[in-house]
């Protein structure tokens, strides 16, 4: 028996994995958790073979989550299952241990598939997160410096707000604004957020 302890705050999710899995002779939901505290506390008690992880949660998100039961537990077999398509927040999943990442839209179609296959050993991307991982593999990645600003910059503050946040000059802020845009490809500061967002470098 494959028994998977799923992690989402939307009860209503939670209940729809839960049915589908519970209609397989092979598997089970032995606990579900609303946030990646509780994952963690429910892991412990419960040891599951498979760990489904949604990424954006109140209190400890996935990412976290992921490296905090990896941490105590380096066996652990993780599935994010998210809405998120970004290659930087894929990439962020995988280093941190996650050994397959699926789409919630595509939960009916291929989520059966994937546990028996991550339990099996294998690891998983679907192809649509497969595509955004490799379209990107060649970029510059933004260094955590430019990461901050970006941040700001999505915050909705000027380069002199920013500079005094990050106790920058306005100069240095200028520049590191122009290096994010053109590793972007972006056309301005607002493109920049969007392309920043969609690719998981920053959450709004």
């Amino acid at each position: 028996m494959i028994r998977v302890l799923c992690v989402d705050d939307h009860p209503l999710l939670r209940e729809g994995i839960a049915a589908l899995i519970g209609n397989q002779t092979d598997m089970e939901v032995v606990a579900e958790a609303s946030n990646g505290r509780e994952a963690l506390e429910l892991f412990r008690a419960h040891r599951p073979e498979i760990t489904l992880m949604d990424l954006q949660m109140p209190e400890v998100n996935g990412i976290d989550a992921i490296s905090a039961i990896r941490c105590e537990f380096p066996d652990a077999r993780i599935v994010v299952l998210t809405t998120h398509a970004g290659d930087v927040q894929v990439s962020r999943a995988l280093k941190a241990g996650a050994r397959a990442y699926l789409l919630k839209g595509l939960v009916r179609k291929e989520l059966l598939e994937t546990i028996r296959a991550v339990h099996a050993g294998k690891r998983r991307l679907s192809s649509e997160v497969a595509a955004e991982v490799a379209e990107h593999a060649a970029d510059d990645a933004l260094t955590p410096r430019e990461t901050d600003v970006l941040r700001l910059v999505a915050g909705g503050n000027a380069n002199k707000e920013i500079a005094a946040r990050l106790s920058l000059t306005e100069e240095t802020v200028k520049s590191h604004v122009r290096n994010i845009m053109a590793k972007l490809g972006a056309n301005d500061r607002t493109h920049a957020v969007a392309i920043g967002v969609k690719r998981g470098i920053i959450d709004l």
